[in-house]
């Protein structure tokens, strides 16, 4: 029988989005603190060692989107269909990924060879392609909790396993280990989710059962031609943003990727809490649901993400641009210089992916995967144009502006597409927005003439604060009729 969690319901005024948001957002905290830390002490021990840590996880990032991205997506789809054995589904999903993995790894230890990095280097990125790539298996399970609603325990899971797995790593690199040995955190990690979230889900969700039954083994086969598109899909997506990185090691080397890093690290603190957590996790599940059984409810939800994503960009690359000195020193250091100027370049990323992200999932929700796997293919076209023609005269200007140009042109398309579709952008939700930057960017100027720095950029922010407590209360009001 369907449960209550798995199926939207209509006169559910917010689904349990913002309880949901904050179990994983605070397992998502823990570790990304550990993470930071990590990866500020390394950066601040060795810079060489942090480009290559770097390289090693982007290029490892490719193997698990490969796997998660691309399959996690119509997973979330066939878990959340009324009738048929969810177990079934969960393993075929979970085989396919193990032979998707197992290639991917087997590619990215050909790439690597190919570019002759040197043995310690070529060892890292297989290494840590390994334990990434066990974070795909592990996120089948977690995918079944997020259907079921059960957010909660995928949050307990992953904390444990980003304290035990990053406690590996600082405690290693402490002690001066080598940094394949290092590296074996992200196994250790990972290895801890994968079998967390297994027992969560036969254990502690309507799920029964992971056996293959019946004629299952020849669907698996079904299933994975499916979700083929899926996998071309997450593939140029995430080829479109690391292959930058791949020319400025050859054109540069590891230190000028410590520098980009530095800054896209910062950055991406931002984006990932809304485009993974939010979107991904809470907000595509609901859409799918909603899509099949409450138009209506669909609708409202995409208005009050869209508004909600807009209000929160412009604020977050304001603060990342007019700060990017002090945010850079404070957290890598005076010799991170480049990656000040830089951050200033790559902030316009923001609101691309946070619009983009919205769109790309509202499109899946509603099976439109062949027309942005077009946009992505068209996307990584023009990024790796992009990649050859500024990144050899100016390597890291380069290749900012190839991420934020491809980033930019990707989010129009799929923008757009949803705009002539389903009115993605009301006015409705766009004026407050663009009334709050103006009157913003008016006393960020205005007091600009006082020399104080602090002083004119809270009056800029101050609109969006204002904007922010206005629609909380409306939304608070919205609620207690239905609580009611």
């Amino acid at each position: 029988m369907t449960t209550p969690a798995t199926i939207p319901q209509a006169g559910a005024a917010s689904h349990g989005i913002i309880g949901k948001f904050l179990h994983l957002a605070s397992a998502q905290t823990i570790r990304d603190i550990l993470h930071t830390c990590f990866f500020i002490y390394l950066a601040r021990v060795d810079q060489s060692h942090y480009g290559e840590f770097q390289l090693a996880f982007n290029t490892a990032m490719i193997v698990l989107f490969l796997g998660e991205f691309g399959l996690n997506q119509p997973l979330v789809s066939s878990l959340s269909k009324k009738y048929g054995h969810k177990g079934d589904i969960l393993v075929q999903y979970t085989i396919i990924k193990g032979v998707i993995l197992m290639l991917g790894w087997i590619g990215v230890s050909v790439f690597v060879m190919q570019q002759r990095y040197t043995g310690g280097l070529t060892n890292l990125v297989q290494v840590i392609t390994a334990g990434v790539g066990l974070e795909a298996l592990a996120s089948s399970f977690f995918v079944a909790c997020r259907v079921q609603g059960r957010q909660d325990l995928e949050a307990r899971i992953k904390s444990v396993g980003a304290i035990v797995g990053y406690g590996w790593a600082l405690g290693t690199l402490a002690l001066g280990f080598a940094p394949h040995w290092i590296a074996l955190f992200k196994i250790i990690e990972n290895g801890i989710n994968l079998i967390g979230g297994a027992w969560a889900t036969i254990n502690k969700t309507d799920i029964q059962g992971l056996t293959l039954k019946g004629k299952a083994m020849s669907r698996t086969w079904n299933t994975a031609k499916g979700g083929l598109v899926f996998v071309l899909l997450a593939f140029c997506s995430i080829l479109y943003n690391k292959a930058n990185l791949f020319f400025l090691q050859k054109f540069s080397g590891p230190h000028a990727i410590a520098q980009y890093s530095a800054t896209w690290e910062v950055v991406d603190a931002v984006q990932i809490p809304i485009s993974s957590l939010l979107m991904k996790s809470v907000l595509f599940p609901l859409f799918v649901g909603l899509w099949r059984h409450d138009k209506e409810g669909f609708d409202l939800l995409k208005d009050k993400s869209v508004k909600w994503l807009l209000g929160a960009s412009i604020p977050v690359m304001f603060v990342l641009a007019v700060e990017s000195d002090r945010i850079i020193g404070l957290i890598y250091g005076k010799t991170y210089v480049d990656a000040m100027w830089l951050q200033k370049w790559l902030v316009p990323s923001v609101i691309f992916s946070f619009i983009h992200n919205l769109a790309a999932y509202l499109m899946m929700s509603q099976h439109r995967q062949n027309v942005l796997f077009v946009i992505y293919g068209a996307g990584l076209a023009l990024n790796i144009l992009l990649c050859s023609l500024l990144i050899p005269g100016n390597p890291l200007l380069g290749a900012g502006l190839s991420i934020v140009i491809t980033k930019g042109a990707v989010a129009c398309c799929t923008t757009l597409y949803c705009q002539r579709t389903m009115g993605l952008i009301k006015w409705r939700a766009v004026s407050p927005v663009l009334l709050a930057t103006c009157v913003g960017a008016v006393l960020y100027y205005g007091l600009g003439f006082l020399g104080i720095r602090e002083v004119a950029e809270v009056g800029a922010l101050l609109p969006f604060v204002v904007l922010g407590l206005k629609w909380w209360r409306e939304m608070k009001v919205q609620a207690l009729p239905k609580a009611a």
